[in-house]
């Protein structure tokens, strides 16, 4: 017998989504075998379409039951986003929140994530490295 809270924890998880991408997509140029962009959603039309008509092996078409459950709706990694421009916003910030540094300079970036870390706050747009001239001279100082 499953327990209830095993249930709940499972709820809350995002499950994966396949990509819904535009039939053909890979035949011809315009449809994005070489721009991404381009491979977007497009309902099948056709008569015969394998999509349209649901058939094995095709892929999947966008339905309201693949929506992400309400409690997971906005959420990256199960936090709430939070776009933050300066410490100010920071200081606003709670455990359940994770932030998206702004466009912002070098140096604010640099304290955000300086001040982010000490509060053990998770940030989401990490990738945005810093270069490593300033993190080398950082090191020297």
């Amino acid at each position: 017998m499953v327990k209830d809270k095993d249930l709940s924890s499972k709820k809350d998880i995002k499950r994966k989504k396949p990509n819904f991408l535009r039939k053909d997509w890979h035949k011809k140029i315009k449809l994005g075998s070489t721009v991404k962009r381009n491979r977007k959603w497009r309902a099948a039309k056709g008569r015969h379409n394998k999509i349209r008509l649901g058939k094995k092996g095709q892929s999947q078409r966008p339905k309201i039951g693949w929506g992400a459950n309400s409690k997971n709706k906005n959420k990256i990694e199960g936090l709430t986003v939070v776009r933050i421009e300066n410490l100010k916003d920071l200081e606003k910030i709670t455990k359940d929140e994770g932030i998206i540094i702004s466009k912002v300079g070098l140096k604010k970036r640099k304290e955000i994530i300086s001040k982010a870390n000490e509060k053990k706050i998770k940030i989401l747009n990490k990738y945005k490295v810093l270069p490593k001239d300033l993190s080398s001279e950082e090191s020297k100082k």
